[in-house]
């Protein structure tokens, strides 16, 4: 058997495909990324385009294949790692009604309101319809930025287009269609609807929860697992992406579950954090758990033992990009043209993020007492307030462009430790944490997070390709490679470890302290400026 396979991370901002080779490690053989536009709307909206994954997906495969001794017919296997929670409504013939909507998406605050927050209410989730949900589901739909009122919002503003829907699918799951033909959702996508039954008896699409929040059940398209074939990939999307007909398509997973896998922190009591578009803190655990004041709950990932408590946070490596493209441009401008940096989206932007990090890397803690806060879209947890956002806080005449891409980072950071101590009440998180993403590229990113946290911080080689080594691994376990998801861990070793400087963390504290009181001494600000701009 071949063991090469060819895996595509669909994230917020780009595609990245990753090619494969699977013995005693999980080898990245070549990669290729295609950038893409993320629409965001008036009103909250944020949506992405169907054919600009596929296209995306089909240029970055060509260039894959184009120096590589691999040929297609040689690959083994394919699967997906994808952001979550999108909406991609399709009619019977498999073709999108309207442009998908992101995760990020805000617009069904009317939705939401009508749905579930109403009436007698805890954490902001009607009693009637939080204790059910917390029975079936395990967790709540109580953001608006959960799926299920994405797709209320559909049937209540377009209503010809709902009209015509034949299944809700996630975004990964719209893309194995496109290879198959085959409607059909991976376990942990049925469970981000929050419609899904994780009981072991009555595990499928729970009727209750449909029934009661008004979702059409023939609109739900079969679950698989992570591990599980969903097809074989046709002629025609063959052809599209220069590949060869027949190759399975695994089911893969979602972000926020195979990251962690890509990560190595696949057994209990790990803990891995991702910086990429968001951020989050994961801990493997084998029961249920839920926090609803902190909007934390224990979600179904690829391993059916266990589960992922995740803490999310909208905003993470988002924020580097805004100062980039913002804060930094002119200095930017100059480092392009005086290094001669490639064209290459991801070359260019991993190489950008190195040179904002590197010139920040004497700032002291606390940024001469500047603050930010790094929600810049809203945020869930440890609250869910669309109307928070970003500031800067402290700024005095001494505070120059280092200080404040210093303190962007602390901010992300200082958010990261919020959600890992929430975590940690109810809990035991490890002490040493695999950090993941692009922003476990630079040392000086790494070494400020141990600091900040004050644990022991690793990160794996090419943090970035998480995801993608993720979608591999359960690929691989599909065909054999690998027995199961407990033996991971062997194939992704650390690459370099960082520990905390205990100084540094003492001299964090205080700005932590005034981090964490932003929100709260704001709130009422925050949805004033809300209201205003409507």
């Amino acid at each position: 058997m071949n063991n090469y396979i060819l895996a595509y991370d669909i994230g917020t901002t780009g595609v990245k495909t990753c090619l494969f080779e699977v013995d005693t490690s999980i080898k990245l053989l070549a990669s290729a990324s295609r950038s893409y536009p993320l629409y965001i709307l008036e009103g909250g909206g944020a949506e992405q385009d169907c054919d600009d994954w596929w296209n995306g997906m089909a240029e970055s495969t060509r260039e894959i294949f184009a120096d590589s001794e691999i040929t297609p017919d040689m690959i083994a296997g394919i699967s997906f790692c994808s952001q979550m929670q999108g909406l991609v409504l399709v009619d019977r013939d498999g073709n999108p009604l309207r442009r998908p909507m992101s995760y990020m998406d805000q617009r069904a605050t009317e939705e939401i309101r009508k749905g579930i927050a109403n009436g007698v209410q805890i954490a902001g989730a009607n009693v009637a319809k939080l204790i059910p949900s917390l029975r079936i589901t395990g967790a709540v739909a109580g953001s608006v930025k959960d799926p299920v009122w994405k797709y209320k919002w559909v049937e209540a503003n377009e209503p010809e287009k709902f009209a015509k829907v034949y299944k809700w699918l996630d975004v990964k799951d719209y893309l194995i269609l496109r290879c198959t033909g085959n409607f059909t959702m991976t376990e942990d996508s049925a469970f981000g609807t929050l419609l899904y039954d994780i009981r072991p008896d009555s595990r499928g699409w729970s009727i209750e929860m449909c029934e009661m929040l008004g979702v059409n059940m023939d609109h739900l398209p079969k679950i698989i697992a992570a591990t599980d074939v969903a097809g074989n990939l046709t002629e025609e999307a063959a052809a599209s992406l220069g590949l060869a007909a027949g190759i399975p398509v695994y089911g893969g997973g979602g972000d926020s579950s195979l990251i962690g896998i890509g990560a190595g922190a696949v057994e209990k009591g790990d803990t891995h954090i991702y910086s990429g578009t968001s951020g989050w803190v994961i801990t493997v655990t084998d029961k249920q758990i839920v926090d609803v004041t902190a909007m934390i709950a224990a979600i179904i990932g690829a391993d059916r033992t266990k589960y992922n408590y995740f803490a999310e946070m909208e905003t993470a490596g988002k924020c580097l990009e805004w100062v980039r493209d913002h804060l930094a441009k002119d200095e930017i401008g100059i480092y392009i043209r005086k290094e001669g940096l490639p064209s290459d989206y991801e070359e260019q932007s991993s190489s950008l993020y190195s040179y904002m990090t590197e010139v920040i890397k004497d700032v002291p803690p606390g940024s001469g007492g500047l603050i930010f806060t790094p929600w810049l879209h809203g945020n869930r947890c440890p609250f869910e307030d669309p109307a928070s956002r970003g500031m800067f806080f402290g700024i005095g005449l001494d505070t120059g462009k280092t200080e404040m891409i210093h303190a962007v980072l602390e901010g992300v950071f200082y958010h990261i430790r919020w959600m890992l101590e929430c975590q940690d009440r109810r809990i035991r998180t490890s002490k040493v944490i695999r950090f993941v993403g692009g922003g476990a590229l630079s040392p000086v990113s790494c070494q400020m997070l141990a600091d900040i946290l004050g644990r022991v911080i690793e990160t794996v080689d090419s943090p970035q390709n998480v995801g993608s080594v993720g979608a591999c691994a359960v690929t691989a376990i599909g065909l054999g490679l690998i027995p199961d998801i407990s033996c991971v861990k062997k194939f992704i070793p650390a690459s370099a470890t960082y520990r905390p400087d205990k100084a540094k963390h003492a001299a964090y504290r205080p700005y932590y302290r005034t981090f964490k009181k932003l929100y709260v001494a704001n709130k009422a600000l925050f949805h004033q400026l809300a209201k205003a701009k409507q």
